[in-house]
């Protein structure tokens, strides 16, 4: 309870001096600022560790549908295992968060000007060029696949991380963050 009242205040005094930066900040004709969201993202996490003392992530999210899913499908054997035995797949806060974060994507996307629709990114297209969809589509589906089975590994992806983590300064969070840049950078220098 404690690290939660002090990720509590910390996130509030980044919060603050975030939406403070905002005003300074020149902005991108049509984007959202970074501060703003920033912002926004630290008055989120308060709230979350203040009203329900747990962490905002998302990686449990894949292993809620993948319940779901199961018990749906084969229930028994679903069941049997321990996983789900000890968090029993149902709709819960976690798996709101991720389905909002998608929608709000998409809103902050369309209310910024940046919703398109298209099937390769524009810096996949000028490396591979247009055609190179299935190898998109083959790195894009083994990237997530990855990148699920590291965030399960790691015991949280880079929101329980790199947000809620080291906002209450566990080391292993930090870690990890760093870990994650490095793991990025890494991957488009090796990509692109």
């Amino acid at each position: 309870m404690k690290s939660a009242k002090l990720a509590f205040i910390l996130g509030v005094m980044f919060s603050g001096s975030a939406w403070a930066a905002t005003e300074a900040a020149q902005q991108v004709s049509g984007t959202w600022s970074p501060y703003l969201v920033g912002s926004l993202i630290g008055t989120l996490v308060c709230m979350t560790f203040y009203f329900s003392d747990k962490p905002v992530g998302a990686s449990s999210f894949y292993a809620t549908v993948s319940g779901l899913i199961g018990t749906a499908i084969a229930p028994v054997h679903t069941m049997r295992l321990e996983y789900f035995e000890e968090n029993p797949p149902k709709v819960n806060w976690e798996f709101a968060f991720v389905v909002a974060a998608i929608f709000g994507s998409a809103l902050a996307a369309v209310s910024g000007g940046e919703f398109a629709i298209s099937g390769l990114p524009k810096m996949w297209s000028a490396n591979y060029g247009t055609q190179s969809w299935p190898l998109y589509t083959a790195v894009s589906f083994a990237g997530g696949v990855l990148m699920a089975f590291g965030a399960r590994l790691a015991g949280g992806c880079t929101s329980g991380h790199g947000i809620s983590g080291t906002s209450q300064l566990s080391l292993s969070s930090w870690i990890s963050l760093v870990c994650f840049f490095i793991g990025g950078v890494l991957a488009v220098r090796l990509i692109y």
